[in-house]
């Protein structure tokens, strides 16, 4: 037999080493807690993924005793980027769960990569199509922002109050704008409030009035805003040029500085349904969720300056909230960095119970993974650029 020098010998117990150090490092025992996120940070949906990246920031580095590592890409509104990210945190980052995307299409788009990859997310969207009907790859989506149902019959409701009769829709050619007209509809319907129009309109489109022409020829009593971020100032611009007179109201994705700048005074005396965060300090004493929207609020613009917090900064840190609830639970099942561990933090996702958000009091369950109920929304009026709560919560 061969007989190995006395140097071979110390590189060899030396090689043996560093390779225990490099499988320790790489291990599940060792391993961190990996959140993937894809956001919009650029694109048309910017103003929202802007927001949403500086609230991921600002979220725990450490949960239970784990160190948390966040990976961040941007999915550039675009709904094939959205699914690469999504593949690329799962198979390349290992990631124990995602957060995002801040759009309905990228996030409906990322369901089959997450069934498959078997890794939970918790969108930033509005749609009830990301999370409903439950299937096998909606098992493993969440989400934190209200569903266009429970804002739809907000808005309903309020038309109703004020002698609202009839109706025009003007929203996103995807499935944000078809599914919050979807809701819009049948809730006006419920209502005896009649539907004259439905426009349409693509986020990067400079200028909507032929449709806005359409719109005002009706001459509805209200008319309803069915986009997110700063293009869905556009068309209350056109609206407010050619002199519509009535009552307008928004999607609840406008909720951000960005839209009130891009929108400014045609959008005084307009209103919409959105968290209870954006009127944090208005809302009434006994309010379920005042003291953790506050404590947010507080918290965000003492990084990012006054007046700076969005409804999707806000959703974003409620996912924050749902992983600090988890993860504990998790690990009593998994080391992170393995499969059993993603099941498991599924699994406690769908268990939380009764825990104060941002934005509501969420109660999950197999066939609810929003658990907000009516008392997440609030209705507000955009008066000299401000948010002013009008009622609700």
């Amino acid at each position: 037999m061969a007989r190995i020098s006395r140097p071979m010998q110390h590189l060899a117990a030396a090689g043996a080493a560093a390779f225990a150090l490099v499988f320790a490092l790489c291990s599940p025992a060792g391993a961190q807690i990996k959140v993937g996120v894809t956001i919009s940070s650029t694109g048309p949906a910017a103003s929202l993924g802007i927001p949403e990246k500086n609230t991921v920031l600002l979220l725990p580095k450490e949960i239970a005793g784990q160190k948390v590592d966040y990976i961040i890409l941007d999915d550039a509104s675009d709904t094939t980027t959205a699914v690469t990210n999504t593949r690329k945190l799962i198979s390349d980052d290992k990631v124990d769960v995602i957060i995002g995307s801040t759009t309905t299409p990228n996030s409906l788009a990322m369901l089959p990569v997450l069934g498959e990859g078997k890794t939970a997310a918790l969108s930033l969207a509005s749609s009830n199509r990301i999370i409903e009907p439950m299937d096998a790859n909606r098992a493993w989506m969440f989400k934190t922002p209200q569903t266009d149902t429970m804002m739809a019959t907000a808005i309903a409701e309020d038309m109703s109050n004020h002698n609202v009769k009839t109706v025009a829709f003007i929203g996103f050619a995807d499935a944000l704008g078809e599914s919050f007209y979807t809701e819009i509809n049948k809730f006006s319907e419920l209502r005896h409030i009649q539907m004259v129009d439905k426009e349409t309109f693509s986020s990067r489109d400079p200028s909507v009035t032929a449709q806005v022409l359409k719109i005002v020829a009706a001459a509805p009593d209200a008319v309803v805003i069915g986009a997110s971020g700063t293009p869905a100032a556009t068309p209350v611009k056109a609206l407010i040029e050619r002199g519509f007179k009535g009552r307008i109201y928004h999607n609840h994705g406008v909720a951000s500085p960005d839209f009130l700048r891009v929108c400014g005074k045609d959008c005084d005396g307009t209103f919409l349904p959105t968290g209870p965060v954006m009127v944090a300090a208005q809302l009434p004493e006994g309010n379920p969720v005042k003291k953790s929207a506050l404590e947010f609020v507080k918290r965000y613009e003492a990084v990012y300056g006054a007046g700076s917090v969005a409804a999707f900064a806000s959703y974003t840190w409620d996912c924050g909230l749902l992983l600090e609830r988890a993860i504990p639970l998790a690990l009593q099942k998994a080391k992170p960095g393995t499969p059993e561990f993603r099941a498991a933090l599924r699994d406690a996702l769908e268990a939380t119970r009764n825990l104060p958000t941002t934005n509501g009091v969420v109660n999950m369950s197999p066939t609810d993974h929003l658990g907000l109920d009516q008392r997440a929304r609030v209705m507000v009026e955009i008066k000299d650029g401000h948010w002013h709560y009008v009622s609700g919560g």
